[in-house]
């Protein structure tokens, strides 16, 4: 009995660790999603598309007033020169051939803090943008904003709940190591009681057995995660 015992609270000790690395591996990942987001969210880019009167050095002043706005990451000034190099490269060098004039408008690449990067703030940071008389259109992509939101949300709901599901076994797995040692040990505590040992004098080394087996599974599973890392 008390080989398998001792069997039994080594692998309960090693299933624990199992579970509890598993444990560390879903929260890394759900930090690192939610910095890879964060990343994605910071290098999609807002075009504020000026008027076709507007001078460059006009939108270099409104570019540095924008530099300025609290959701605002960082500006690039496009010029009608590079405007054009970017459309003759997507869409050939004969394509301006049919116009007397350039139409393409200076305009300005804008990166966001992560924090505006949602359909709601978008449309706040798109409106406070427009309001100035050198803006005709601010365009960014609402699809990819959505998609990005929903598959962060997607992610960390599943990862809470392989979370939450994963600490409900390491519970189950110290709840059955503690439930055999108490069966192992049933006509002691019998006779305990028999000799008016108290609930609480017989549960304590149990509970001080189970607090020692969860605190080595979990210093294993640190090692191997540190490991890991």
């Amino acid at each position: 009995m008390r080989r398998r015992l001792a069997n039994a609270y080594l692998s309960s000790v090693i299933s624990i660790s199992l579970v509890l690395l598993l444990v560390g591996v879903a929260s890394m990942l759900m930090v690192n999603a939610k910095g890879v987001s964060d990343y994605f969210k910071e290098n999609m880019q807002v075009s504020v598309m000026m008027k076709q009167d507007v001078s460059e050095d006009d939108a270099l002043e409104y570019k540095a007033r924008m530099d300025g706005m609290p959701f605002i990451k960082s500006t690039t000034f496009i010029s009608r020169e590079q405007g054009r190099k970017e459309m003759e490269d997507m869409l050939g060098t004969d394509f301006l051939d049919v116009f007397e004039t350039s139409p393409i408008p200076v305009s300005i690449d804008v990166t966001l803090t992560a924090d505006y990067v949602s359909a709601d703030s978008l449309e706040v940071v798109r409106k406070i943008m427009g309001n100035s008389q050198l803006v005709e259109e601010v365009v960014y992509q609402r699809s990819l904003v959505d998609a990005l939101n929903a598959n962060l949300s997607r992610i960390s709901l599943f990862l809470g709940v392989f979370i939450i599901l994963l600490l409900f076994i390491s519970f189950v797995l110290i709840n059955n190591t503690v439930r055999l040692n108490v069966f192992s040990r049933r006509f002691s505590i019998h006779t305990m009681k028999l000799v008016g040992a108290t609930k609480s004098f017989i549960r304590a080394p149990f509970l001080v057995q189970a607090e020692f087996q969860g605190i080595f599974s979990a210093v294993l599973a640190i090692m191997a995660l540190v490991g890991l890392i």
